[in-house]
């Protein structure tokens, strides 16, 4: 039943994160009725982000490890064993993939006016990079915080999505800042972009090889906890 659960968490976290999205822009700019180019209106939609973040933190918890992005799936897989890795490819990203595809064909039911999700503003292999270095850098920070504030949820919390809103808005101008291949993939199918050169290279294949890259990076500069470092982490948790 464990296996079960989590592959359902993911299903309907991914399905949440998409829609989570598409309220919050709903709020700030249809119901308080703040511009796309208004400054305020952008710090606000960014503190609601944060809030959404602890939201999505928290039923990750509850639900015991369920997730909506395949990156993060994919570095808790590489980190464990090989048929942890196996079950997360064969299983979890597929899911996590279609929970977001059906949350985008909902989402644009509901309201046919959504825009059309991120889009590339750079070069292929310039957004390429700029969605792996971007992945690189989050992928270590969370592995760095598990492995330092193992049992302070909010401490965690607060840094990461402090740093995941940084990385967001410094790479929303060339890509969309996602660092979510699936939720990119939910809108590109509904556009029928999703089997594309620049869909696979930008959204896919960079940000999988920078967290390859950086598990690889963290495990060869930090030593793996040893039994009794485990133990208290364990307890914290």
């Amino acid at each position: 039943m464990g296996r079960i659960g989590l592959v359902v968490s993911d299903l309907v976290l991914s399905f949440m994160w998409i829609w989570a999205g598409v309220l919050v822009n709903i709020l700030v700019h249809g119901v308080l009725g703040f511009s796309r180019k208004d400054a305020t209106g952008e710090i606000v939609r960014y503190l609601f982000s944060i809030i959404s973040m602890f939201v999505f933190a928290f039923l990750q918890k509850v639900s015991k490890g369920g997730l909506y992005n395949p990156l993060t799936a994919l570095a808790s897989g590489v980190s464990g064993g090989f048929g942890h890795f196996i079950f997360t490819v064969v299983v979890r990203i597929p899911v996590e993939v279609i929970g977001s595809i059906l949350a985008v064909k909902h989402v644009i039911h509901v309201f046919p006016e959504i825009g059309k999700g991120p889009k590339l503003n750079v070069a292929i292999h310039h957004g390429a990079l700029t969605e792996g270095i971007l992945t690189f850098f989050i992928v270590m920070l969370s592995m760095g915080l598990t492995r330092k504030i193992p049992g302070s949820f909010f401490m965690k919390t607060w840094i990461g999505s402090l740093a995941k809103l940084t990385l967001h808005i410094l790479g929303s101008d060339l890509t969309g800042g996602c660092m979510n291949p699936a939720a990119v993939m939910g809108w590109a199918y509904a556009r029928g972009e999703h089997i594309t050169k620049e869909h696979l290279l930008v959204y896919w294949l960079g940000p999988v090889k920078a967290t390859l890259l950086a598990v690889w990076f963290f495990n060869a500069v930090f030593k793996p906890l040893t039994e009794e470092q485990e133990k208290p982490k364990a307890k914290s948790e």
